[in-house]
């Protein structure tokens, strides 16, 4: 009798050894399971990075691109695949892709020339400037987002920041004027005059060369617009006056009827 009670106590204890290892074993997994999800999230959110940098920099032929900004996407780009290589260590295509990118980026750092990667263009219709206020946007973002995190000086954030936004800003002059142009080729001179002021109103608080001169360009455009509607209006009060002096003048020599 004592030996079986033992046998079912030595049974009970095994089980329950047997099952604590295999909720042990669980939780292992899951967390396992949990941390390997983490990384792979975050890998894909680095990638995400990766993707959207390298989309920004292929779009350089739109806007000019000054050293700053073309060392920062790259340094950013550099930074993620930093991120993903430590959380995926197994992965032996991220040192080499790596290694390639700090090349790239010295290069980019000691044999630049300066200046900008390209020409300003002038949007030729809405669509493309929509596009170009867009990616400029973008480009701000991203620059804002690095210098938060320590990546981009303050002194480089500031002159770069100011110098996108003057880009913006002529984006929407240039076609601000393009725009106006057509309008008044059309003969709608109230949406040539309202583009006109609305695009003085947007440099009204500017005090750079450009805005300065577009400022002038503006008003120049818009006197002149004001200067022929005038003329237009005049002519046609005139022609009215002499309208009526031609009726008065066949009323008077209208033969009189005989009663």
């Amino acid at each position: 009798m004592y030996d079986k009670n033992m046998n079912i106590a030595l049974i009970i204890g095994l089980f329950g050894i047997l099952l604590t290892l295999i909720i042990g074993y669980n939780i292992i997994v899951q967390y396992r399971t949990k941390i390997e999800s983490a990384k792979k999230q975050e890998s894909a959110k680095h990638m995400v990075i990766i993707d959207s940098t390298e989309e920004l920099i292929s779009n350089a032929h739109h806007l000019p691109y000054s050293k700053e900004l073309l060392v920062c996407l790259n340094q950013r780009i550099l930074d993620a695949l930093r991120a993903i290589s430590e959380l995926e260590p197994h992965d032996r295509s991220y040192p080499g892709r790596i290694e390639n990118m700090e090349q790239q980026l010295q290069q980019l750092k000691t044999d630049y020339t300066g200046g900008d990667s390209t020409n300003f263009k002038v949007p030729s219709n809405d669509k493309q400037a929509i596009v170009m206020l867009k990616l400029v946007k973008r480009l701000r973002d991203t620059l804002r987002a690095e210098h938060r995190k320590g990546r981009v000086n303050t002194q480089v954030f500031v002159a770069e920041n100011a110098r996108l936004e003057s880009i913006q800003v002529r984006i929407n002059i240039e076609n601000v004027v393009k725009r106006a142009k057509e309008a008044t080729q059309r003969g709608q001179a109230g949406t040539a005059r309202q583009l006109l002021k609305k695009g003085i109103d947007a440099l009204s608080s500017k005090n750079d060369g450009y805005s300065n001169k577009a400022r002038t360009r503006l008003q120049e455009m818009l006197d002149e617009l004001n200067n022929k509607t005038k003329k237009k209006q005049d002519q046609e009060l005139q022609d009215q006056l002499d309208k009526n002096k031609d009726d008065d003048i066949d009323v008077l020599f209208q033969p009189k009827k005989k009663w």
